[in-house]
């Protein structure tokens, strides 16, 4: 049985290059050979709003439909990759708040982070969200992927285009992240 790796796109603004980025990332990790079942998650087509359920996540009580959809998502996946920008040395908000509306779904599960930005590719992003996900139980991979200066990745039909480095960061992840969520699968029962 192969594992779920759901690559979430975490910018949700207009103007955004994370799909480019995400849809690279995901067809690489389709291709890898770590045998992942990779699915494409955009959080501007979840449409979180401002976390809003009247009861703590940890009960699963669920109010809303778009909550109920979004736990459903999550529970499914084995694994994670954050397509995180860097937004004042942070990822964004949506990242955040989508993190905050579950509690359980997250738990005992691994992710990854592939960050994109200016000079510093995202490193600041990643390592500040590293933090928060812990708090929800689940395993940050130390490798991780990086793509500085990521606008002079991005063709004009908005394809990112790679380079050999930022391939040998996601096969480093790739390989980790296969191990970490095959050992930790059990111990959610």
């Amino acid at each position: 049985m192969s594992l779920k790796l759901h690559v979430i796109i975490c910018s949700t603004r207009p103007t955004r290059v994370g799909p480019s980025v995400a849809k690279w990332f995901a067809e690489y990790a389709k291709n890898h050979g770590t045998g992942f079942d990779v699915n494409l998650v955009d959080l501007a087509e979840v449409d979180l709003p401002l976390f809003n359920e009247p009861n703590h996540p940890v009960q699963r009580n669920y109010q809303f439909d778009y909550t109920k959809r979004w736990s459903e998502i999550v529970e499914s996946g084995d694994a994670f990759v954050f397509v995180t920008p860097e937004y004042n040395y942070n990822p964004p908000p949506s990242f955040y708040n989508a993190l905050t509306y579950l509690s359980k779904e997250w738990n005992y599960k691994t992710c990854g982070f592939v960050g994109y930005g200016g000079a510093s590719g995202g490193v600041r992003a990643i390592q500040s969200a590293k933090t928060l996900v812990t708090t929800l139980k689940m395993m940050p991979m130390t490798e991780c992927v990086m793509v500085p200066m990521v606008a002079t990745m991005i063709d004009d039909d908005k394809n990112f285009k790679s380079n050999e480095l930022i391939e040998k960061s996601a096969d480093a992840m790739l390989i980790e992240l296969k191990k970490w969520a095959a050992a930790i699968k059990p111990i959610r029962g």
